[in-house]
């Protein structure tokens, strides 16, 4: 991989393997699944399982990807950290970075996590085996998780808290549902909306940040998706 910037470019130190090693391990356990099987399904040697988890060696980023898909979590993603360091007076310069070494002195990874991007419509229904599309981020759900595209400009504001028409919202089932969260809500017998969670005398309501849009009841039943946790493009 080859990255050309007239900024003298940097890996910076963005986690250590810790935060890996912790996934793996618990997933391991989970599944009750010994290194000499892992190392099967992977291709390599038991020894190189036993390293990677002691914190011994550090693999390349393609083997991390891997344990990650044959632990079944291949929505899980491991890459370098790269960053603009500043500009220096240096001269055009190509940067190579080679993934396959193995030198912890420079090679810093990020773990990333991968959700689908979902349509409305299939909102309440059981999500694809095959998403196809998956949106990447830094962000590691609580429960289950997906992107849904901002349909109209009912949260769209003036000043304040605002989110476009256009823009990706992830969304987490597992994350409390509290007043002044943006939720994913569906009334009964109603499509799933995008809207802000306010409560006022013991009454939820939800809330567009564009004020000319009404201010709804949550009514009996109204059951909530999920909360919104990230924007893409904006935190």
């Amino acid at each position: 991989m080859c990255i050309e910037r007239l900024e003298a470019v940097r890996i910076v130190p963005a986690m250590n393997m810790d935060k890996w090693i912790a996934l793996i391990r618990d997933r391991m356990e989970e599944l009750d699944i010994s290194q000499e099987l892992l190392a099967e399904r992977v291709g390599v040697s038991q020894g190189s399982i036993g390293h990677w988890l002691c914190k011994r060696r550090q693999p390349r980023v393609d083997s991390m990807n891997k344990v990650f898909v044959e632990l079944g979590m291949p929505h899980y993603h491991v890459s370098l950290q790269l960053q603009v360091a500043g500009q220096i007076g240096e001269e055009r310069v190509r940067y190579a970075v080679d993934d396959s070494v193995e030198d912890e002195d420079w090679t810093k990874y990020i773990v990333c996590f991968r959700y689908p991007l979902r349509a409305w419509e299939t909102l309440g229904s059981e999500a694809a085996s095959d998403p196809g599309v998956f949106e990447q981020t830094d962000y590691l759900a609580k429960g289950n998780a997906w992107w849904l595209p901002v349909e109209n400009d009912a949260m769209s504001a003036v000043s304040g808290k605002s989110v476009a028409e256009g823009m990706l919202v992830l969304v987490d089932s597992g994350v409390a549902v509290e007043p002044g969260r943006l939720v994913v809500a569906r009334q009964p017998g109603k499509s799933a909306i995008f809207r802000q969670l306010t409560e006022e005398g013991g009454q939820r309501y939800l809330k567009a940040l564009n004020g000319s849009y009404p201010t709804l009841v949550c009514e009996e039943g109204c059951e909530f998706l999920g909360v919104v946790v990230r924007v893409h493009g904006i935190f």
